[in-house]
C-alpha cells in the first residue's frame, strides 16, 4: 500500500471542530454575533493580552494596524526582506514607504543590528518597526523594542507564525501577543498555521484605545451612537469590510482549546527532526533558534548547500515529492521583488539572500507522527545523494 503523501504543512480538523461549525450554522447571526466576542476573548486570555480583535486574515490584520495606528502617506517602517509579501504590503497600503532589514542568515530573524543598521539608511524619522517571528521564533523583542523607542518608532510584532510562542526573560516566559514589548501582534488562522479557520487574522493590542479603533475599522469605520435611531450609524473614516463571521470564530474557539496540544505535538515533532537529522550533518542542518525563544514551531526548516552540493533545489523538491514528501521555501526576499526593485532600486541583503539561497521547510503538522519525520529526512538523505 502506497504510504500518504506528507504536504509541508496542514490543518488538523477534529470532529469537534465540525460540530462546532454545525453549531454556528443552526445560530440566527452567522456572521456580527456573539461568537466573535467569544473567539476574541478567548485568545485575548490564551496569549495574555489586554483586547483581541478578530478579522478576516493575517494581511487584513497587519493591514487594519497600520491604519489604526495612523500611518499615512511617506511615513517609514522597516520591515525584514525574510517575510512573506503581506508584512511590508500593508504598509505600502497606507501609503507608507518600507525600508528593508536584513536577517540573521541561519534563523531567518531581523536581529537588532539588523535593525540598526536598517534604521541608519532611513532618511526621516521612522513610524513603525514590524519585528516577524519566522517559523515560530520569537525575535529579539526586549533590544527590538529598546532601539524602536529610541528612534521614536512603534512595535508591531508579525506575529503569523508565532502563536503558542514565547520568550524566556529571567525565571518567566513571555507570551507571544501579550504586548510586552510593542503596541500590536498580528495572527493568521491560515489552514497550515498552528490553529486554523481556513482563512482569519487576530490582533491582540494593551491599548483600549487602538483595539476600539481596530473593531470600527475592519466593518467599513461604521459606529451606532448610544441614544440614536436604531437604524442610526455614522462613519467618521471610511475602513474595510474585514470581519471574521461567526462560522469561522466558532471554529476558532475549538481549534484554540487545543493550542496546548498542537504546540506539544510540533515541540515534540521539531525535536525528533533535529535527531533524526544529525546524520545529514554538516550538508544538512536545521535553522538556528535564539537562546530566549521558546517556540511553538510553525515551519521545520533546514539549511542546505544546495550549490557546494552540486545539486538544485528544484530538482531535490521533486525528487522529494516523488517519495510522497512534500516541501516549500520561506521566502524569496521581499526586497528582490520587481515592485519593491522598481521602487527603491536594488539592495543587497546578504543575510536574507543566504537564508533564502540555502532553505528548505519540511513537513510539519500535528497529525504526524514521529515515523513520518523518520520518512522525510530518509528520503531527503536519499535526494541529496547522501544515503
Amino acid at each position: 500500500m502506497a504510504l500518504p503523501f506528507l504536504p509541508y504543512g496542514r490543518q488538523t480538523i477534529e470532529d469537534d471542530d465540525i460540530a462546532a461549525v454545525a453549531d454556528a450554522l443552526r445560530d440566527d447571526l452567522l456572521t456580527t454575533g456573539p461568537r466573535v466576542e467569544a473567539f476574541e476573548a478567548a485568545f485575548a486570555e490564551a496569549v495574555g493580552a489586554d483586547h483581541a480583535v478578530a478579522c478576516s486574515n493575517g494581511t487584513a490584520a497587519l493591514h487594519l494596524t497600520m491604519m489604526a495606528l495612523g500611518v499615512r502617506e511617506g511615513d517609514v517602517c522597516i520591515v525584514p526582506s525574510t517575510t512573506f509579501l503581506a508584512t511590508a504590503n500593508c504598509v505600502r497600503y497606507v501609503g507608507g514607504e518600507v525600508i528593508f532589514a536584513d536577517v540573521d542568515p541561519d534563523s531567518g530573524l531581523m536581529r537588532p543590528q539588523d535593525l540598526t543598521k536598517a534604521l541608519g539608511r532611513a532618511s526621516k524619522p521612522v513610524t513603525a518597526v514590524l519585528p516577524v517571528h519566522m517559523r515560530g521564533e520569537v525575535a529579539d523583542l526586549p533590544a527590538i523594542a529598546a532601539l524602536a523607542e529610541e528612534a521614536g518608532a512603534v512595535v508591531v510584532e508579525d506575529a503569523c507564525h508565532a502563536l503558542g510562542s514565547r520568550r524566556r526573560l529571567g525565571n518567566t516566559e513571555v507570551p507571544v501577543g501579550s504586548g510586552r514589548w510593542s503596541s500590536a501582534s498580528t495572527f493568521s488562522f491560515h489552514p497550515v498555521k498552528t490553529i486554523a479557520t481556513g482563512e482569519g487574522g487576530m490582533i491582540t493590542t494593551p491599548d483600549a484605545g487602538l483595539a476600539e479603533r481596530l473593531r470600527r475599522l475592519r466593518s467599513h469605520g461604521m459606529v451606532r451612537p448610544s441614544g440614536g435611531d436604531p437604524w442610526w450609524y455614522e462613519m467618521a473614516e471610511p475602513g474595510f469590510n474585514y470581519r471574521l463571521p461567526d462560522i469561522l470564530c466558532a471554529l476558532g474557539q475549538a481549534q484554540l482549546a487545543k493550542l496546548p496540544r498542537f504546540a506539544a505535538a510540533r515541540q515534540d515533532l521539531a525535536a525528533h527532526y533535529l535527531e533524526a537529522l544529525k546524520p545529514l550533518a554538516p550538508a544538512v542542518r536545521a535553522a538556528s533558534s535564539p537562546e530566549a525563544s521558546l517556540a511553538t514551531p510553525h515551519l521545520m526548516c533546514v539549511l542546505i548547500d544546495f550549490e557546494g552540493m552540486g545539486l538544485s533545489r528544484r530538482a531535490v523538491m521533486e525528487a522529494l515529492k516523488a517519495r510522497g514528501i512534500g516541501s516549500q521555501v520561506h521566502y524569496i526576499p521581499v526586497h528582490t521583488q520587481p515592485y519593491y526593485q522598481n521602487r527603491y532600486g536594488a539592495l543587497s541583503l546578504p543575510g536574507a539572500e543566504a537564508w533564502y539561497a540555502r532553505t528548505l521547510s519540511l513537513p510539519l503538522y500535528p497529525s504526524m507522527e514521529r515515523k513520518d519525520v523518520d520518512r522525510v529526512v530518509a528520503a531527503l538523505g536519499e535526494a541529496l545523494g547522501l544515503s
